[in-house]
């Protein structure tokens, strides 16, 4: 593992653990080089899949893409980043039990709103606002409404 700070790839495990529910494991690292510190994940790819947008264009699907805009959603809310891993985790692997190599953009939208919905609220309602594209306020309230039923 090449070190942050000078890039030599000479380093020494210092501990490892695992993290995210048995799913990966962080490793600290110490560069013998330089002395500095740092850590590293390791954990299994599973998601190798396409994802079908709606114009029918595909990409490979991108865990970053997903956690930017739920990073957007949360905003200045009481939601930690390990909170929103673990929300990732969840969604992947709902879609990941599909056993699908394509998936609608749509189907990842959904399951993105159903965590959301459970961990808060107002982010829910952030990323619902985007990606149902709210054309009034009208629909908006409605989906308002629909969170206080």
């Amino acid at each position: 593992m090449r070190c942050p700070s000078c890039g030599k790839d000479r380093d020494k495990v210092v501990d490892s653990r695992s993290v995210r529910a048995g799913r990966a494991v962080r490793r600290r690292r110490h560069c013998t080089e330089c002395g500095h510190r740092f850590t590293t994940y390791e954990y299994v790819d599973t998601a190798v899949f396409v994802v079908v947008k709606k114009d029918g264009r595909r990409e490979p699907y991108n865990r970053e893409k997903l956690i930017s805009g739920i990073l957007a959603a949360c905003e200045k809310r009481p939601v930690s980043r390990d909170a929103i891993d673990a929300l990732v985790d969840r969604v992947e692997t709902a879609i990941g039990e599909q056993g699908e190599r394509e998936v609608r953009s749509q189907a990842i939208g959904e399951a993105v709103m159903k965590e959301l919905r459970k961990l808060d609220e107002v982010a829910y309602v952030r990323f619902a606002s985007v990606y149902r594209r709210f054309k009034d306020v009208g629909e908006f309230l409605d989906e308002v409404r629909s969170l206080l039923d």
